[in-house]
């Protein structure tokens, strides 16, 4: 096993068993597209009746349980994650008893802002300019340095908004340095970027080092959540390119095995910042289960399988719309009727629901893949059936 990923060439073919970490809803969209290639899955996850455990063999107990972890390599040929916040003492385990593609290193690297930033520029890609934070000091001179508004962020931890602060004025500086820093967390400060969209590619690189680009995704977020990919994106077709271009770079730079999410700013002079990355499935690559000729749940099944890669062409265009748990009973209702609009518009929905317990509001229940000759009429419905209840 290589910290840096498994790039050994070695195949698994369909019929073995396939270990993941985490039993979320990534995992149970991965186990759905692997037993389609005939791969049998077990999943380690704390939550009875996880939505992976569903549809695949579950053992219940924590990620951080040696015991759990070692009975899921002795039943396993092959560990992968749905999650970037792994155990290390789990992770370097299942290193050391098992076969884990992916490997540890990408996640160390992706487990903090200040290393995930130092990597991308280290495979020539530009990321917004950042500063470390260690004390009010610094924070006070980052703020003179990189001009407002920026953003503090916590090294480790933080999603869908969550371990952050926006500072419009410089005064602003020190009350986000308090409100962020307790318990001595690691911090950066990054220049706001004054960006047209958000976008966003995932990239599959498998074991044998082959490496393909899925269609970049245009990203629009609500309250800090992901509510709307668009495929195309609606940027230039060179723009495009390059952002295929770049995260294929920072994949083959730090060895990536599997899926890699690359988020991205566009500028409006079509200048582009690598934000964030993922290594692991990732939301904004959902549109892909209907919208392209592979999914990316297959093709991370094929890359750390070592399989050749699936053909990432967009068969159709797609807007992927998030259901969250304030929406999910008019989502459910409508789905049960005839759907006007989508007939109107010459739309066609796609509902996947995740299997989970509990709706809670701000909790990703499931989504919708609106197939469409154009995103425009996916928009309008997303507008007219009132999926967020906005109105």
């Amino acid at each position: 096993m290589n910290g840096a990923g498994e790039p050994t060439g070695r195949i698994r073919p369909p019929g073995t068993t396939i270990g993941l970490l985490g039993g979320g809803q990534l995992g149970r969209m991965l186990v759905l597209a692997g037993t389609n290639l005939g791969y049998r899955f077990v999943t380690l996850d704390p939550t009875p009746d996880s939505p992976c455990g569903q549809v695949s063999e579950q053992i219940r107990a924590a990620y951080d349980d040696e015991h759990a972890a070692r009975e899921l390599a002795e039943r396993c040929d092959v560990i992968t994650y749905e999650f970037e916040n792994v155990d290390a003492g789990v992770a370097a385990l299942l290193e050391q008893e098992s076969s884990v593609p992916q490997g540890s290193s990408l996640l160390y690297t992706t487990q903090h802002r200040l290393r995930e930033k130092r990597s991308i520029e280290a495979a020539g890609v530009p990321v917004a300019p950042y500063r470390e934070i260690s004390s009010p000091a610094d924070m006070v001179q980052a703020v003179a340095e990189l001009g407002v508004p920026c953003v503090l962020k916590t090294a480790v931890g933080g999603y869908d908004g969550k371990g952050q602060v926006v500072i419009r004025q410089p005064e602003e500086a020190t009350a986000a340095y308090e409100q962020l820093a307790g318990g001595g967390a690691k911090l950066v400060l990054e220049q706001f970027i004054r960006f047209r969209c958000e976008i966003s590619v995932i990239v599959a690189r498998s074991t044998n080092g082959e490496a393909k680009a899925f269609p970049p995704a245009e990203n629009i977020h609500v309250n800090n959540i992901l509510h709307t990919s668009i495929v195309p994106a609606r940027v230039p077709e060179p723009v495009q390119e390059e952002a295929r271009k770049l995260a294929l770079a920072v994949a083959e730079s730090l060895g990536a095995v599997g899926l890699l999410a690359v988020e991205m700013f566009v500028t409006e002079d079509g200048q582009l910042y690598v934000n964030e990355l993922a290594p692991r499935p990732h939301n904004s690559g959902h549109y892909t289960m209907e919208g392209c000729a592979t999914s990316q749940f297959e093709q991370h099944i094929r890359a750390i399988c070592g399989l050749p890669l699936g053909s990432t062409k967009l068969l159709t265009s797609v807007v992927m719309v998030n259901v969250l748990g304030e929406h999910l009973e008019g989502v459910v209702r409508r789905f049960a009727q005839s759907d006007v609009e989508a007939e109107r518009l010459d739309v066609v929905p796609k509902l996947h629901l995740y299997g989970k317990s509990e709706a809670k509001p701000g909790r990703k229940m499931g989504h919708i893949n609106l197939l469409c000759q154009d995103a425009e009429q996916a928009l309008e419905w997303i507008e007219q059936t009132n999926i967020w209840g906005n109105k």
